[in-house]
């Protein structure tokens, strides 16, 4: 799998969201500081996730960004979906809408179980679940795995 660093950057902003103990909302600046996120690219990736029902921005002087919805109603999923869209793609194209031919015709259902694969994890693993370091179970069978390595 591969995460674009805008992606990354989203996922580590909603994780700091989750983790803020105070009753104040964060800033942009505060996020990126904490997270070492350059402030005008994390910006426009809170804009995103914002349009996306993840976060609530508040405006004012005590303004700043809360995550729109309890931590442990938020995966992995939807902050990546929110800024990549759909968790796997082949060049632009739903794995169940690709038709190769020949010798490659089965290369379709390989996408379609890497994106089961993906849904297993990043579907089950809520902001909480990083922030307590209490993964579900299922997540940390496939640590333990020797393909994990």
């Amino acid at each position: 799998m591969r995460l674009p660093s805008r992606t990354d950057y989203a996922i580590r902003a909603s994780i700091e969201l989750a983790a803020n103990a105070t009753e104040h909302p964060l800033t942009v600046a505060a996020i990126a500081k904490s997270q070492r996120i350059p402030v005008r690219y994390l910006g426009a990736i809170m804009t995103q996730l914002r349009k996306a029902g993840i976060v609530v921005a508040r405006r004012g002087p005590d303004g700043g960004y809360e995550l729109a919805r309890p931590a442990n109603k938020v995966m992995l999923a939807d902050v990546i979906r929110a800024v990549d869209g759909a968790l796997t793609e082949v060049g632009g194209a739903r794995p169940e809408n690709l038709r190769y031919q020949g010798s490659a015709a089965g290369l379709a259902q390989v996408w379609i179980a890497i994106r089961a694969a993906e849904r297993q994890v990043l579907d089950q693993v809520s902001l909480a679940h990083v922030v307590s370091g209490k993964l579900p179970k299922s997540v940390k069978t496939l640590l333990l795995s020797p393909s994990a390595k």
